[in-house]
């Protein structure tokens, strides 16, 4: 019993002392910590907020993109302001984004030298004690204590795992260790003390990117990074190895990176089944916000194989072309920012494969990125009449030459066993 008295009371000492540093930390650093809002111009009302905190002497802020995404797409429509900890409001105008990682450089104006976070230079060692500031509900600046559990684990786009409750508002706000440096940069949550953090690393390429060389447009540069990433993503998943893994009587690719994740149904366990069905689905379990209606940045795979001796070949067609119909564009997009969808459609059979399909390749354009495209592949086998696979992808903001590489590879990677 006193050894249970004696733990308890070191685990209400050291709560304690963890409590009394991370005020300490926020008394520090509270001069340096903003609440960013969106203004509905209209209304003069808030449409968003946010938290930021200031990265130079000279008003420099970072923040979340996705708290300044209305204006970065919109100006025209909205106005930024922060609302520092006495409670003083002033207008903040947009410097650099980095929409791949969520990051945002905004600018206030001084009138002197001002107090600011100092980024870190290393990356905090796994089980260290960290702290999350940043204004949650739009109730005041508050603290957070978390712990750094390293890099998500099956993420194309680096995301640190912390342990601590990262609530809506607190997007923005910054992670520091206890020398107060920043570690991270606040950007989602799933519930349960699971937080995700920008790495420091991707906060200071960005300012020194925009140190040196200012983008010319916030349009311009979202266009070049949504460039570059998805082009990193696709030669990425074109160079790794492409495994074949039955599926029926087809063979189907499975491709050997750990950012994207399969998951399988069939209804093998149904004996009175007219139609036996399985299916296999791999998608990249992430994408690029950038604005609340419009995502890109996905790839998704699916594969479905039908088979039956139990109704006639037309009847079997039928059924397995309805499939077409849940076959849909892998992001959210409206008709503000894309095209209506081009389709080509063919009888192909592939140099290196040994299946017929018919098939239909689509693609619609970005309206404000000219040079990216959504496309759509659908392939479905006529080879046989009673048992056909049928194969697709999408992707979402990818170049032209890039999504017919991976058509090609695609294409010739299913197959008959």
């Amino acid at each position: 019993m006193k050894a249970i008295f004696a733990l308890l009371l070191m685990c209400i000492s050291t709560i304690s002392y963890a409590v009394e540093q991370a005020e300490e930390i926020f008394k520090q650093l509270a001069p340096s910590l903003y609440q960013i809002r969106l203004i509905d111009k209209a209304s003069g009302e808030k449409s968003s907020i946010g938290s930021g905190f200031q990265i130079s002497s000279d008003g420099l802020i970072a923040t979340n993109y996705h708290v300044i995404s209305g204006y970065a797409r919109h100006p025209h429509k909205y106005n930024i302001e922060f609302l520092d900890n006495k409670g003083n409001k002033a207008a903040l105008s947009l410097r650099s984004v980095d929409v791949i990682n969520d990051l945002a450089i905004v600018q206030r104006d001084v009138t002197g030298e001002m107090p600011f976070f100092d980024i870190a230079k290393v990356a905090p060692t796994k089980g260290e004690e960290l702290y999350s500031l940043g204004n949650p509900h739009d109730l005041g600046m508050i603290v957070v204590p978390g712990t750094y559990n390293g890099l998500k684990n099956e993420s194309f786009n680096d995301r640190i795992h912390f342990t601590g409750s990262v609530n809506s508002g607190m997007s923005g706000g910054p992670v520091v260790n206890k020398e107060t440096q920043v570690v991270g940069v606040n950007v989602a949550t799933s519930g349960n003390q699971i937080g995700f953090l920008v790495p420091h690393d991707k906060l200071l390429a960005l300012y020194q990117e925009y140190k040196v060389s200012p983008p010319e447009t916030i349009e311009k540069q979202m266009a070049a990074q949504l460039m570059r990433s998805q082009d990193k993503l696709i030669n990425t998943v074109l160079n790794s190895d492409w495994q074949l893994k039955q599926l029926g009587r087809g063979l189907i690719p499975t491709i050997d990176v750990p950012f994207i994740r399969c998951w399988g149904e069939s209804n093998s366990d149904k004996a009175d089944a007219q139609i036996m069905a399985a299916v296999a689905n791999c998608d990249l379990d992430e994408n690029t916000y950038i604005s609340s209606d419009f995502f890109t940045g996905s790839l998704e795979m699916e594969y479905r194989y039908m088979e039956s001796n139990k109704i006639g070949s037309t009847k079997f067609y039928h059924i397995f072309e309805r499939q077409l119909n849940q076959v849909a564009p892998g992001n959210k997009a409206g008709k503000d920012d894309v095209t209506e969808y081009q389709c080509h459609h063919d009888i192909v059979m592939p140099t290196d494969s040994n299946i017929n399909n018919k098939a239909v390749f689509c693609t619609r354009a970005y309206k404000d990125f000219p040079e990216l495209f959504d496309v759509i592949y659908i392939g479905i086998s006529i080879d046989h009449e009673q048992y056909a696979l049928l194969s697709h992808f999408t992707i979402s903001g990818v170049a032209q030459d890039t999504s017919l590489a991976f058509l090609t590879k695609f294409m010739e990677s299913v197959k008959w066993n």
